[in-house]
């Protein structure tokens, strides 16, 4: 009963507001999608960290540093933020040691190569979240629009008619508190989608740092052994 009343709704609808309905419906979409294809990269990124770096750990707890830094570096370890940061890492401190840097500029290279990492990867993982924050900022208003037109069919209404009964107005009512619930309903997705992703991204955050903190412990620990 309530599907057909929203259908003979639409149906009745003028083009304004279902231009509106129509773009809030797209808009939904795409944040629905960015929230599924993100979690996709971030899901990729925690197996293939998981998987690596174990192995990571074991080499440079041997000493293997051009082993950790050629398994780092393989390709199919790209989408991981931890061999991301290590291979940035332990490559710029051994371009340090054949520039014949002092340990202190080597350490300090190591970890801007860290750094520089972890900021790229980071730019990465927050791809769509802008498109999100738009979304969820524009939406309201853009179902405003839509309230808009809809005050102004249901005055139109009276016009035609003559009279401010129910039956008047009933259409542009319903249009305009149709498309502002709508509007409202895409910006709650979208903001729940994006402090979703954002909380998830500073977790990764975390855990780069603290892989970096480590990478240069590593260094500092193996040139006092020397």
């Amino acid at each position: 009963m309530m599907q057909m009343g929203l259908l003979d709704l639409w149906a009745e609808m003028g083009a304004v507001a279902k231009t509106v309905g129509i773009l809030l419906i797209f808009l939904s979409v795409v944040s629905i999608y960015l929230f599924i294809e993100r979690q996709i990269v971030f899901f990729r990124a925690r197996n293939k960290s998981k998987a690596v770096a174990p192995k990571l750990a074991d080499l440079l707890k041997k000493g293997q540093v051009q082993d950790a830094l050629t398994l780092s570096s393989k390709k199919e370890n790209k989408g991981s933020h931890l061999a991301r940061v290590t291979a940035a890492g332990i490559k710029e401190f051994l371009e340090g040691q054949q520039a014949n840097l002092s340990l202190e500029e080597q350490i300090n290279t190591a970890q801007r190569g860290c750094d520089r990492a972890a900021n790229i990867f980071q730019q990465e993982l927050k791809r769509g979240l802008n498109t999100l924050a738009t979304i969820a900022t524009s939406s309201p208003f853009i179902g405003l629009f839509g309230t808009i037109f809809g005050i102004i069919n249901a005055f139109r209404g009276m016009a035609v008619t003559g009279s401010g009964g129910i039956g008047a107005v009933s259409q542009g009512i319903a249009e305009a508190l149709i498309t502002t619930a709508f509007g409202i309903g895409v910006a709650i997705i979208a903001l729940w989608c994006y402090n979703f992703l954002a909380t998830k991204i500073e977790v990764y955050n975390s855990e780069m740092a603290n892989t970096s903190s480590e990478i240069v412990d590593f260094f500092i620990r193996k040139s006092e052994r020397v």
